[in-house]
């Protein structure tokens, strides 16, 4: 940071909303970071994007967020226009940006590398990070190649599905038993993704996932049937030198942590920290940070475990889940509540992001990009 930086505000941009099935999820949690950010410390600025991909002015983009719909005049708008003449839209020079963009186009490396191109710092995971954390095949080839246990899992593209239905329904249940769970490859909060305990209820939920991406993965169930895995959580914080919060689980209100009872239902209970063994959440944590680092992460991201329930003559089994690089920031998340419970306050976890962002695009200028 600059003496002319350290004399005055950082201006500080908290970009929301976006294209993926998770924008009301984003406007949620940009609400809560608006409402908690030191205004004595940064200048804040709100900026949306629409679902068609517009970008909206400071003014409108407050106004989406108590609920109004964008003006006719941007309604309107060709989203490549509104790109164009974005300087319009982002009125002078930040120092931060702080994308709270959950799922595609926002927590898959797009925005990161218009960031990137546009040399403005930002919190979170860089183009890589992002990509690695939001397609959950490529995450967890990563998990496989760093030695991390999981669920038996099988991935599968969109038009394969279509095309071959029954050859795919055949090649899943040769490789993973019933429950399984189906998902799209590039989305979170639990959107698309559906609990399947038999062959007759495989095609609805592999349609689903599919409507919202070309990439769909199935994952063996923990624990079989009739026995519920305990879900686990842990928020990890940090650049090159991460650290792990402590242990938080829930326990759903539904038949899985799903996005009603992520968002909506208030049935969900969350037990941070989770009763565990010091053995048990050392190893939760240290794998948590393995995972981050698997994924080449940075800034933040939550990191889900599965806990295998003991049975007869069987000790209970830990198994990474995935990692979310830009995880719900609402005031029912656990990633604030996670570091809360570990000493580190909203507000203060906020100040940290924004102090991480600026740390790596400073180490950034050690870079030589031209010969």
């Amino acid at each position: 940071m600059t003496k002319k930086q350290s004399s005055r505000k950082l201006r500080v941009g908290i970009l929301f909303g976006g294209r993926s099935g998770e924008h009301e999820v984003s406007i949620r949690s940009a609400a809560s970071i608006l409402d908690a950010i030191d205004r004595n410390k940064y200048e804040v600025v709100p900026i949306a994007i629409t679902k068609r991909g517009l970008w909206l002015t400071p003014g409108e983009s407050q106004r989406m967020l108590e609920g109004a719909k964008p003006s006719a005049a941007t309604r309107k708008s060709s989203p490549g226009t509104n790109l164009v003449h974005q300087a319009n839209v982002l009125p002078g020079r930040f120092d931060v940006i702080f994308p709270v963009l959950h799922g595609t186009f926002g927590e898959d490396g797009t925005i990161q590398g218009l960031l990137e191109l546009a040399d403005i710092a930002y919190v979170g995971s860089g183009v890589l990070g992002s990509a690695t954390g939001m397609d959950k095949v490529v995450m967890k080839q990563l998990f496989t190649a760093a030695g991390l246990p999981q669920t038996p899992h099988v991935g599968m593209l969109r038009n394969r599905w279509q095309a071959e239905p029954k050859r795919c329904i055949a090649h899943i249940e040769t490789h993973l038993a019933y429950p399984v769970f189906v998902k799209p490859a590039n989305l979170g909060s639990s959107v698309g993704i559906s609990k399947v305990h038999n062959r007759a209820e495989l095609t609805g939920a592999m349609n689903l996932a599919a409507s919202f991406d070309r990439k769909l993965i199935v994952e063996q169930g923990v624990g079989g049937p009739g026995a519920k895995p305990r879900e686990l959580e842990v928020a990890v914080l940090g650049n090159d030198a991460p650290e792990a919060s402590v242990v938080g689980e829930i326990v759903p209100g539904a038949e899985f942590y799903d996005y009603d009872a992520k968002y909506v239902s208030d049935n969900s209970v969350p037990i941070i920290p989770a009763k565990l063994s010091k053995q048990e959440a050392k190893q939760i944590r240290e794998m948590a940070i393995a995972a981050f680092r698997a994924c080449d992460c940075s800034g933040l991201a939550r990191v889900d475990f599965l806990m295998e329930p003991a049975g007869k003559g069987k000790k209970s089994r830990i198994y990474l889940n995935e990692i979310n690089t830009m995880p719900g920031f609402t005031s029912i998340s656990m990633y604030p509540k996670l570091w809360q419970a570990s000493g580190l306050s909203y507000k203060k976890l906020i100040d940290r992001l924004i102090q991480l962002a600026v740390q790596r695009h400073a180490e950034k200028t050690q870079t030589t990009y031209t010969r």
